[in-house]
Parts: C-alpha cells; structure tokens; sequence
C-alpha cells in the first residue's frame, strides 16, 4: 500500500448519495468486462447537480468530456456521504475514475463498508468539516501512516481519524484477500 496519496481534491457537500455517486441508468455496464466498466469512471459522480460539483461556486465537471478517468484523485465531502441504496457501484465508480481516497466527515455504513471491502478506495473521516475549508483543484496529500491530509496549495494539515481495524484490509487489497492472508479461508 502507498505511503500516501497525492492529488487534486474534488468537493462536495452533505448527503451526497449512490444516485449522485453512480446514477441508475448506467448500472447495466458489466463490473467485470475491462471495456464496460470504464464506463462507471466515465459516469462517476454525473448525478451531482452541477450547482453543487466541485463546490463552492458549481459548475466544475467531475469528468472531463467523454474521458473514463477524472483529474482528480481525492474526493473531499460533508456529512453521510454515500447515502441512499447500498451498491457496491457507488465506490467502485469513483475508483474507476481515479479516486483513491474519499474524506468525509461521516459515511454511510454500507457505503463505507463497500469502499473497504471491495478494495476499492480508501474511505477516511476527517476530525473537521473539511469541505468547508478544500477547495476543488487544491493539491492535497494523505500522510497514511500519520492520518494527516496536507493542503500543498493553503500550506495547511489537518488530522483525520485512524483507519483502525479497517487498515488491515484495505493493506490486503479487500475483504477476501485479507481473509486468505489472515486464514480465514483457504
């Protein structure tokens, strides 16, 4: 696993739900077929009202045109990220566009657990209201071993909580890969 993670931050506010993460209609790409599921990357986050993408002032496409893979690699949101229906589509949409961690101030449990367990990015919580103060296209760095998020463009740190017992599977890769490490299964 990556001693951290750098990048350009994409804001959000609260309640972002899996229908603004990954919109219905474009459930029917396969997850398994390399060519399909880009397609998830290409429709991440596509349900967000574009006065609220990229906030605070709107209007800043998460993926550019018809590109798969979006310039941004940290997603910055409020409170109850990844609300509403529990597919598993949700975080591996943002990580087929590049996400590789997603910093809130609370998640949904299914949502969270579905980040973790899939392997599909890394789900921190941040100790402040961090989409208050990160503005979209910041340059920002995780410190994983130090749960510190650095804003490279502000100068600023902030803490974010310890992954805990989740660290162990997100170093495996996900949930059946820890298993197999850990002998759970065979």
């Amino acid at each position: 696993m990556e001693k951290s993670i750098k990048g350009k931050a994409f804001v959000l506010g609260n309640n972002i739900d899996t229908d603004q993460i990954i919109p219905a209609e474009h459930l029917v790409y396969s997850l398994n077929d390399p060519k399909e599921s880009q397609l998830y990357g290409r429709y991440a986050l596509s349900g967000v009202p574009l006065s609220e993408a990229g906030l605070p002032g709107g209007n800043i496409p998460f993926i550019k045109g018809e590109e798969t893979v979006s310039e941004y690699s940290i997603v910055i949101g409020g409170s109850n990220f990844g609300c509403g229906s529990s597919r598993e589509h949700a975080p591996f949409a943002l990580m087929k566009a590049g996400v590789k961690a997603v910093i809130a101030e609370s998640y949904a449990r299914i949502y969270y657990r579905n980040s973790v367990d899939g392997g599909f990015l890394i789900p921190y919580e941040a100790k402040e209201k961090l989409n208050n103060v990160i503005s979209t296209n910041d340059e920002v760095e995780i410190i994983i071993d130090e749960n510190m998020l650095i804003n490279h463009t502000t100068k600023k740190e902030y803490s974010l909580n310890p992954l805990g017992d989740i660290l162990p599977i997100i170093e495996a890769g996900n949930l059946f890969e820890y298993a197999r490490k850990s002998g759970m299964i065979v």
